[in-house]
């Protein structure tokens, strides 16, 4: 039976980053629900929602205020004030009454948020009042956390109201579920890929002409220039690679707040930094490289880690060996051995074995590459993913009828 779908999230396209791609390849692929998004304003989103297979409600319609504005977006630093998980009033009053209008104007079957904080506080006055059961999403970031005092009580709060949480991985799932101390199901929708963008026959050549690497062997990260990310790691192993595997090129690209060091560090070997590229430039880039390697790392006590990382997934789909920082979520991304391998990210040496061992044997190399690309095309597509979630909207829909 098809159900009407409201997607209430912060995060969304035309923004960029993980979650908003998460939300945004969820809602294309959700073939048998009817969906509405209720996602920010942007300056490109007039042009970006015109090519979407559903309605997008912004919360500041053509440059003005419409009377739908962001049930949503409530700032998440909204959710550290004490008045979010004390009486219903101030901003908390104000961010229900927007959402529960938005609900009351599309009707919906279940309301969905693109990530738990701060969203899934408005749960209970959602459901409450309209009745319409609600699911929330969790990241990292809601992993990141799950263990602080603090974010148990949230969590304690939001199992109150919200019926059912999705997570990103398996380690995540359990992160959360312990938050939740069983009192809520954790469904596992794992991040996927688009498979006909990233795939075997993109062609990188014109990205190796623009930084002259020839037919060097070359290693590529695509990802945020930040320190859980492990590009530093990967720039203190080079030398022992190069030693290992002379003319070695380490291609990085990305741009964030750790660039300025990572620059000063690369100082003096053959490490090129592509910044930041478009979307529609992203699949050539890892098609550049032999192997793709972020050997990231779980940072500050474990509130700064890597949920899942869909980037491995990408690099797989397009017939790269990985190699994967043994960290929080992102180890299930790889087979470690057959679709690539695994590092510990806080080890330079390590790094560099790993990423040494794949760009001195090519043939190793390409084998893995291609049982990557049957990895992901068996278990990391978005058709995938959209279908659990669509089996757990429907059961808690069911259970709310």
């Amino acid at each position: 039976m098809a159900r009407h779908v409201l997607l209430m999230t912060n995060d969304f396209p035309p923004g960029v980053g993980g979650i908003e791609r998460y939300c945004h390849q969820l809602s294309r692929n959700l073939k048998m629900h009817r969906v509405t998004v209720c996602a920010p304003g942007h300056p490109r989103a007039e042009a970006f929602d015109r090519n979407e297979p559903y309605e997008v409600i912004r919360d500041e319609a053509r440059g003005r205020r419409s009377r739908l504005r962001a049930a949503l977006p409530v700032e998440r630093k909204a959710v550290y004030a004490p008045q979010w998980w004390g009486s219903r009033s101030g901003r908390r009053a104000e961010a229900a009454a927007r959402a529960i209008e938005v609900v009351k104007a599309t009707r919906p079957d279940v309301v969905c948020f693109g990530s738990a904080f701060p969203l899934g506080l408005l749960a209970g006055p959602i459901t409450e009042v309209t009745g319409v059961p609600c699911i929330a999403f969790t990241h990292g970031v809601e992993a990141s956390v799950a263990g602080s005092f603090l974010e148990q009580r949230l969590f304690t709060r939001m199992a109150q109201d919200v019926q059912a949480f999705t997570a990103a991985s398996r380690w995540t799932a359990d992160r959360i579920a312990g938050a939740l101390h069983g009192k809520r199901p954790v469904e596992v929708v794992y991040g996927g890929v688009d498979v006909n963008t990233f795939h075997p026959e993109v062609d990188g050549g014109r990205v190796r002409a623009r930084f002259g690497i020839g037919a060097a062997p070359v290693c590529v990260c695509v990802g945020r220039l930040v320190l859980r990310k492990g590009q530093d790691q990967l720039i203190r192993a080079w030398p022992e690679v190069t030693r290992r595997v002379p003319g070695a090129r380490l291609l990085l690209v990305g741009d964030g707040p750790d660039a300025p060091s990572l620059r000063r560090m690369a100082n003096g070997l053959p490490v090129d930094f592509a910044g930041a590229v478009s979307a529609a430039e992203v699949p050539a880039y890892f098609a550049a490289g032999d192997v793709f390697a972020m050997p990231c790392r779980t940072r500050l006590w474990g509130a700064d880690l890597e949920g899942l990382g869909i980037a491995f997934l990408e690099a797989s789909a397009t017939g790269l060996p990985v190699v994967v920082g043994r960290a929080a979520g992102a180890p299930e991304t790889v087979e470690h051995g057959v679709t690539g391998l695994l590092a510990d990210g806080n080890d330079p040496s390590s790094v560099a074995d790993t990423v040494a061992t794949l760009l001195a044997d090519p043939d190793k190399a390409r084998v893995m590459g291609r049982a990557g690309r049957e990895h992901v095309v068996r278990r990391f597509t978005w058709t995938t993913a959209a279908a659990r979630l669509e089996e757990l909207m429907t059961r808690v829909a069911d259970n709310n009828a």
